[in-house]
């Protein structure tokens, strides 16, 4: 029996960081199989499939230049190969994809494979939020954590140090898991709440874009540092509202809570595209082709799926600096409203 067999399912910006990790430690323990697969839906870059080029190169030119993978990642366009066999499937697609990937995967999944959704965003379900981890085991049957943790993908590419949180409800698993991911600098800490985590990364975006439109009109470190308290304040109501099991406070400690929320308010996508909407008056679709190259935003859709959820609790004015971004967003209200909402935050009442 050799060792386990990993697959990425994904390879974007932080798809292509996660691979960077997980090809190197299955290169060295014998845990994992060395070949690790990473499914790439096939483009052409300068004439080129990039699978091609990533399995020539070893490079993802167009996600991930200037960062080498480990030669024993394999590039697969075809979804069902790269995953055939898989024990540990790492999800890291944008997340209004994951619903089309795993249609795809049903019936072709090892029933003992455990999966690891990197994805940040929620989804609306009849009975209100689905995390898109109960999405990916509804589909495919197969027994899920999440790794969420302030980790933006070209620093870990460049081997920065930073931490994470894998919410595993299986230690054993965990321990797997944290043994496929864990390097001198991308430490790893398994905790048991893991829909806490999850929502973790899914709503600190909705913050981000709150936190880019505070810095697009020109407001200081003060501001921001409000939105960001104020932003997991909402963040815990939520979670506690609600996540089935139990919700405690020290998860939002680690590094998938507090961590993540400061790292996205002040580098990554979200803020920067909010900054730019504050600023130029463009629409977010515009921004995010221009400012983007072909990456997706997923702090105003997040806002979106939330804005629908909190309506049909009745609990929309509990959550002010959500719905301000929801509004500015897609409601065509001012930037100026994300102000307002922090100056008459029930939190101060």
């Amino acid at each position: 029996m050799g060792g386990k067999k990993v697959c990425v399912v994904g390879s974007g910006n932080w798809g292509s960081a996660i691979a960077k990790i997980a090809g190197s430690n299955a290169a060295r323990l014998s845990t994992f199989e060395n070949q690790v697969n990473m499914w790439v839906l096939e483009e052409e870059v300068g004439g080129r499939r990039l699978t091609d080029i990533i399995n020539t190169e070893h490079e993802n030119v167009k996600y991930l230049p200037g960062h080498k993978l480990p030669p024993n990642v394999v590039a697969e366009p075809d979804l069902l190969k790269a995953c055939a066999g898989a024990d540990v499937l790492l999800f890291v697609v944008p997340h209004q994809f994951i619903g089309k990937v795993c249609d795809q995967l049903k019936g072709h999944v090892k029933k003992d494979a455990v999966g690891v959704s990197l994805i940040k965003g929620v989804d609306e379900g009849p009975d209100g939020l689905r995390l898109i981890s109960d999405i990916i085991h509804e589909k495919l049957g197969i027994d899920m954590s999440v790794l969420m943790g302030a980790n933006i993908a070209s620093e870990v590419a460049e081997e920065k140090f930073c931490e994470t949180t894998i919410g595993c409800k299986n230690m054993q698993h965990g321990q797997t898991l944290k043994e496929l991911m864990q390097t001198p600098n991308f430490r790893v800490t398994v905790v048991q709440e893991a829909d806490t985590v999850e929502i973790c990364g899914a709503l600190k975006n909705i913050v981000a874009v709150g936190a880019g439109f505070c810095d697009g009109l020109g407001y200081g470190d003060n501001t921001k540092a409000a939105v960001i308290r104020l932003g997991l304040m909402e963040m815990i109501a939520f979670a506690k509202l609600f996540c089935k099991g139990p919700v405690t406070s020290s998860t939002f400690l680690e590094s998938c809570g507090v961590a993540d929320l400061i790292t996205t308010c002040y580098g990554g996508r979200n803020r920067k595209v909010a900054e730019a909407f504050a600023k130029t008056g463009k629409s977010i679709e515009q921004l995010e082709k221009e400012m983007l190259n072909g990456q997706k935003l997923q702090g105003p859709q997040t806002s979106a799926e939330l804005h629908r959820i909190l309506k049909s609790k009745n609990v929309v004015e509990k959550f002010p600096l959500f719905t301000a971004v929801y509004q500015i967003c897609y409601e065509g209200k001012p930037v100026t409203d994300v102000i307002k909402c922090l100056q008459n935050h029930p939190e101060h009442m």
